[in-house]
């Protein structure tokens, strides 16, 4: 349903040349894909073609690609080359150089960020999609995600702990399972530890964004976040 155009993502860091150069590129092939999809639409179907900004983290430049992009004309816009080793708070001031640019009538996608309290930071700045495989690689890792913060249950106070990963939480390991067992099965290495953490971590984001849109409609937004930050940051430890 959805596709992306072709881009040239700048490593972190850069200098201005480097990443000048990959708007250029992302810019030509932006222009092609677009051709080639009008050519083609109606042999594949309907899909909704999406751009991808870069820029990396110089202003003028994210400034310039979103012009750029917004000129050719796609049914998405996605902010690509954040969330690849540069601190967060530069990420977040990335948003805010290009969100005023980019339509408010068209999806707008943030590639790369997956971890809950980034996903609430970005609805806030305006984000409509996000993707990562941060869910089920922090699973493989035996970390649990949750509202108050990310739970290692490899750590030995769960050896004896009778709760669920998350009590509010109706996924199917928190519904089975306790954190208990959860860590037996990480000492045990065996591979049900990372599935099942897996289906945990999925429904966690997916039960929030569920209930960040309720919060939009309910024009509530603010008071939740106001809420969740104040939650997730008093419970986070150093490191997690």
């Amino acid at each position: 349903d959805m596709i992306m155009t072709l881009d040239e993502c700048a490593p972190y860091p850069c200098d201005h040349a480097q990443a000048e150069k990959s708007v250029e590129r992302t810019t030509i092939w932006a222009k092609r894909s677009k051709e080639h999809f009008i050519k083609t639409e109606k042999e594949q179907g309907k899909q909704f073609l999406f751009s991808i900004v870069q820029g990396a983290t110089f202003e003028d430049l994210r400034q310039r690609s979103a012009r750029a992009l917004i000129d050719i004309g796609f049914n998405g816009y996605a902010i690509g080359g954040v969330s690849v080793g540069e601190p967060v708070p530069i990420m977040f001031e990335t948003l805010d150089w290009v969100m005023p640019l980019l339509p408010e009538d068209k999806p707008r996608y943030l590639m790369g960020v997956g971890s809950p309290d980034d996903i609430v930071e970005g609805v806030m700045r305006g984000m409509d999609i996000f993707d990562s495989v941060l869910p089920t690689r922090m699973a493989r890792n035996r970390a649990a995600l949750t509202r108050k913060g990310r739970i290692n249950l490899r750590n030995l106070p769960y050896a004896k702990d009778a709760r669920p990963i998350e009590e509010e939480c109706g996924c199917y390991t928190c519904r089975s399972f306790s954190r208990a067992y959860l860590r037996h099965l990480i000492v045990a290495k065996e591979m049900l530890a990372s599935t099942l953490l897996s289906i945990h971590n999925l429904r966690m984001l997916a039960d929030l964004t569920n209930d960040l849109r309720q919060a939009i409609e309910g024009g509530k937004l603010e008071n939740f976040v106001k809420g969740f930050r104040a939650e997730y940051q008093k419970h986070r430890s150093p490191g997690s």
